[in-house]
């Protein structure tokens, strides 16, 4: 590859089911130059995330799928190697939803800044990011738990789930996070500070576990996963209760989809609210969490984890475990190394 060439991922297929490497293209192009306003990216890091599952399906079953044979898109924190916008120059580092690729173009009201003083530059795609941003909104504004409640997290492990306890725990809950590998829910307990944790792999009754770690019942659920986990925590919620649902991940790779909601009579009974959020419901406020975010780790009372995988042309393995729970805290991919001077 000469150096006004890329390399970029494309979706070579879609996927039925879980999706495997023949649904992804690696190919070399020339290199893109930034017209007016735009800017340049160099890529460091790539973002791979569930919700991207979604995103190679057709348009008949989401909202905006990826183009066959066309660039996917991703979650980016790169080096700027050109600008045609004022508010970018060459050196600077800046995060936006750019390409699986080694470098893009976005036009510069499309980017953010971000200060390599701050944190690592990686954080911008984590706690400082995207996944950081929809816990924060997604446990104080939709879960809004009281001192004292007890909150359950699926999906605790990751990237989302993982910030989402740690600010139930700094709101006075007590938190018993789900996750796949007893590593996991010792990283949980031991390192972030949930009151217990629950492994929905080797637990033969998830109801029956759920009774034992949360005896008085469960005030607050933040669902990342749905399933059977979802439907064990359905009867142990409190009245009054109130689920902030941010992800379905174990329906994902569904080839149907379930027939309904289930155990809704327990709502019923418990008069509780379920009610589903997106992180863009929040665009106004993402300087306020990020500022939040940020005071949290430099007070010491938020901490995160990342799984990185380098190189770009590893991008889809990185992906494909997500579905097998292979990471803890946030999947990243590697791509570059930051310029020197």
């Amino acid at each position: 590859m000469t150096d006004d060439q890329t390399r970029q991922w494309r979706l070579a297929s879609r996927p039925t089911g879980e999706p495997t490497e023949e649904n992804f293209e690696l190919v070399t192009v020339d290199r893109p130059e930034p017209g007016p306003g735009e800017v340049l990216v160099r890529t460091l890091y790539l973002s791979v995330d569930p919700y991207m599952r979604g995103r190679m399906r057709d348009a008949e079953s989401y909202a905006e799928p990826w183009g066959l044979d066309e660039p996917m898109q991703a979650g980016v924190v790169g080096e700027v190697v050109e600008s045609n916008h004022d508010g970018f120059e060459p050196g600077d580092v800046a995060t936006g939803n750019l390409l699986w690729a080694d470098h893009a173009v976005a036009h510069g009201e499309e980017l953010r800044q971000v200060d390599p003083d701050l944190a690592p530059v990686s954080t911008a795609l984590g706690v400082l990011g995207m996944p950081g941003i929809t816990a924060y909104f997604g446990m104080t504004d939709v879960a809004d738990p009281d001192p004292g409640d007890t909150v359950v997290v699926s999906g605790a492990a990751g990237a989302v789930g993982s910030v989402a306890g740690q600010v139930a725990s700094m709101a006075g809950a007590r938190v018993v996070g789900v996750a796949g590998s007893d590593e996991k829910c010792d990283w949980l307990t031991e390192d972030l500070g949930f009151d217990a944790a629950v492994n929905y792999k080797t637990t033969d009754d998830l109801e029956a576990a759920f009774a034992e770690t949360c005896p008085d019942g469960v005030d607050r659920y933040f669902d990342n996963v749905g399933g059977p986990v979802t439907d064990a925590v359905w009867g142990q919620l409190n009245r009054d209760a109130r689920v902030a649902v941010c992800g379905q991940i174990s329906q994902y790779n569904a080839t149907e989809q379930p027939t309904g909601p289930r155990k809704l009579a327990q709502l019923i009974q418990t008069r509780a609210t379920v009610r589903g959020f997106l992180v863009g419901d929040y665009q106004d406020r993402w300087g306020h969490a990020l500022e939040r975010l940020g005071g949290f780790i430099q007070a010491g009372d938020l901490r995160y984890e990342e799984s990185v995988v380098e190189g770009l042309e590893n991008a889809p393995d990185a992906f494909l475990g997500l579905f097998e729970g292979e990471n803890i805290g946030k999947q990243l991919v590697q791509v570059g190394e930051r310029s020197e001077g």
